[in-house]
């Protein structure tokens, strides 16, 4: 009681010493606030296992609702297709949107004849795994259980065809590659024994036939009979109008009268004559003597 009253009687005697203080104490502590709040923002000044926590904490942290509804990219969905599922969507799309198709069409690279010969193989592969297990493969049960496949197969090498021939290919190697490919695919066409049924088969021989001739004539025009018979293509015609029992002869009819007409079945020294103007480029000239039955 009495020190209540000494510090009572000290406060009325020098009310501005307590007021004083009060505000040192007080200026003490925001200067002490201040440090710490420092501290905590600077990287200097904190202490390293703090630094490493506001340096690994996020910049910008995306919220949960906006991931939710956030839709796959194109690139990421691109890469989750397999080669059948892009090519249904590209597909698609190209029939939805035909300047689409026509840019598509342009800016694809020429399908290369074994990548044509591949997908003739799965259209193969289809027509024979559709075919009944036992009885007569040449009936007409089997030909109505894969006479889809059939036409797919068939509509398929029409559709190709056209592009290994000229104008649109000049290199008569690769149209006798691909004719040469797609004559062995109808080879391999069954035989049917009704007669309607056959004419599937009759009419791609006549479509391929034709574009054979098509292609002897227009490398004959430009010098390629010599390619023809020393590349041994004249067998290889030959060996395919047997083969599809002369359901070819148009074929081989056209080659015969080309090489006549080249006089590569001349003699050995018009032979050599046309090998070295065929090397050298002047096959074809006029100011050049080839002989009497070459021009």
């Amino acid at each position: 009681m009495i020190n209540d009253v000494c510090w009572l009687t000290l406060v009325l005697q020098f009310p501005d010493t307590h007021t004083t203080n009060s505000a040192m104490s007080t200026r003490k502590r925001k200067a002490e606030e201040e440090i710490d709040h420092s501290m905590a923002i600077s990287p200097t000044n904190s202490p390293p296992a703090l630094l490493s926590r506001l340096l690994a904490r996020p910049q910008k942290r995306v919220r949960v609702n906006e991931a939710c509804a956030r839709p796959i990219t194109i690139h990421r969905l691109l890469e989750t297709l397999d080669a059948a599922s892009l090519r249904s969507v590209l597909q698609t799309i190209c029939e939805r949107h035909p300047q689409i198709g026509t840019e598509v069409a342009t800016s694809a690279p020429k399908p290369s004849v074994q990548a044509v010969t591949q997908v003739l193989a799965q259209y193969q592969e289809k027509l024979q795994q559709a075919f009944p297990y036992g009885g007569n493969s040449g009936s007409d049960y089997a030909f109505h259980r894969v006479r889809q496949h059939l036409t797919d197969l068939i509509d398929a090498l029409t559709d190709f065809t056209p592009q290994y021939l000229p104008p649109n290919e000049n290199q008569a190697s690769i149209s006798l590659s691909y004719l040469n490919a797609a004559t062995k695919v109808i080879h391999e066409l069954p035989e049917w024994d009704s007669h309607s049924n056959r004419q599937y088969k009759d009419n791609a021989y006549d479509v391929i036939s034709r574009a054979w001739v098509l292609v002897i004539t227009e490398a004959s025009k430009r010098g390629g009979g010599f390619q023809l018979h020393t590349g041994g293509w004249d067998q290889i015609l030959y060996k395919h109008n047997e083969q599809s029992r002369g359901r070819m002869h148009m074929a081989t009819s056209v080659l015969g009268s080309n090489l006549d007409w080249m006089g590569v079945n001349g003699t050995t020294n018009d032979l050599g004559s046309i090998r070295d103007q065929l090397f050298n480029g002047t096959f074809g000239n006029n100011s050049v003597s080839v002989g009497a039955g070459i021009l």
